[in-house]
């Protein structure tokens, strides 16, 4: 894959001598990524604004329509540079995912920044474990980086070879992010000597802002009515057009304006002061006047035996209003699962659809196919037979 010409325009954007660059997906899979370059009158910029905007990177769509996130100069200098403080020190990094969603964006910037070769995986049959590994074999800085999804690093740890342990455990950090990562994920992955930091973030934030819970440097968190707020210098400068919910603002602190993006996420801090996830707002379930968080149902389910992925969401009841429902990647049979997971989980909470996959539907990201997932539940409830 050629990415000379995508490094060359991120390089000018992000020196102030080129316009903006928005990536699109590759036209074949696997292909050479392709850009646009967005004027200032299109980002709605006059001339005399001392903004300037490097990429327009698109949200990933999982809740709707994407939008075009601007992502100034500066924002991404910050994360750069605070990310290069919390894995204490800069090198080289693997390209694993799409170039034109955030976090592959982010790996190209960071190496831009830290003047290495970015390596790039071959893609062309998508990701599997003997091509990342062999594009990790590739890499020559002492200090080595990646970016992956939990999908992926599922994948690199399902049956292992000796080579994909070696070059996972090469690397001085691989950055999970993009879902929820389980903690049956963590732990295979912690206890085989690879060292994960789980990463918090969006396209609004320059990607993750967060990492193991922690805020990067000058990264603000707080929790209003129960949502993350993610506030600091690697905040984005709004949607392209902007839109009627707009959810950045400014606010004035200690003298200083400081930019926040109100996330559509639920969360808490644990007792060590570190961020917890939630899930998302819009996933908590009402049954019968209890509402139920998706992502407990979710952690409940990982403690199964035999289950690798969960993605939980809700189905339509006559009688309840809302039923939980689960997609699952594992063995067994809706029975066997609501059984065991009656130790874990409140009756309330077990799920009255299952529906057993061999595979999470995926966004090209990596992230789950939120709209599909949904769908595929809808349509289970409404046949009365769970799918296996």
């Amino acid at each position: 894959m050629n990415i000379e010409p995508l490094l060359k325009a991120l390089s000018e954007a992000l020196s102030g001598e080129g316009p903006a660059v928005q990536i699109q997906a590759p036209a074949v899979p696997g292909g050479d990524p392709t850009f646009t370059l967005v004027s200032r009158t299109e980002l709605g910029l006059s001339e005399d604004s001392e903004t300037e905007i490097a990429a327009v990177v698109l949200t990933s769509g999982s809740t709707g329509t994407p939008k075009r996130t601007m992502l100034s100069v500066d924002a991404l200098a910050s994360s750069s540079v605070s990310t290069a403080m919390a894995l204490r020190g800069e090198g080289q990094w693997l390209l694993a995912l799409p170039a034109h969603y955030v976090a592959g964006l982010q790996v190209l910037v960071r190496s831009l920044f830290a003047g290495t070769r970015p390596w790039v995986m071959d893609s062309s049959d998508g990701f599997t474990a003997e091509a990342f590994t062999a594009a990790a074999e590739e890499l020559t800085d002492n200090m080595r980086f990646t970016s992956l999804v939990p999908t992926q690093l599922t994948r690199l740890l399902t049956n292992p070879s000796a080579e994909t342990l070696t070059v996972l455990r090469r690397f001085n950090a691989i950055l999970l992010g993009g879902a929820p990562a389980s903690p049956v994920l963590l732990e295979a992955a912690r206890g085989a000597g690879i060292n994960v930091i789980t990463t918090y973030g969006m396209s609004e934030t320059c990607g993750g802002a967060v990492y193991d819970g922690v805020p990067l440097d000058g990264v603000q968190v707080d929790i209003r009515e129960g949502r993350i707020w993610l506030g600091g210098p690697v905040v984005a400068d709004g949607y392209v057009g902007g839109g009627p919910a707009n959810p950045f603002s400014v606010e004035e602190s200690d003298g200083e304006s400081v930019r926040w993006y109100e996330t559509g996420d639920l969360g808490e801090f644990d007792a060590e002061g570190r961020l917890r996830v939630l899930g998302r707002a819009d996933d908590v379930i009402i049954s019968g006047g209890l509402k139920i968080s998706a992502a407990a149902v979710v952690a409940g389910l990982h403690q199964v035996q035999g289950v690798r992925e969960v993605y939980v969401g809700a189905v339509d009841s006559h009688e309840w209003g809302q039923q939980v429902a689960a997609v699952v990647v594992g063995s067994g049979t809706p029975e066997s699962l609501r059984a065991a997971a009656a130790s874990f989980l409140e009756p309330h909470m077990l799920p009255k659809t299952v529906v057993f996959v061999s595979a999470l539907p995926q966004l090209s990201t990596g992230k789950p196919d939120r709209k599909a997932i949904l769908t595929l539940l809808a349509d289970a409830a409404v046949a009365g037979t769970p799918a296996n």
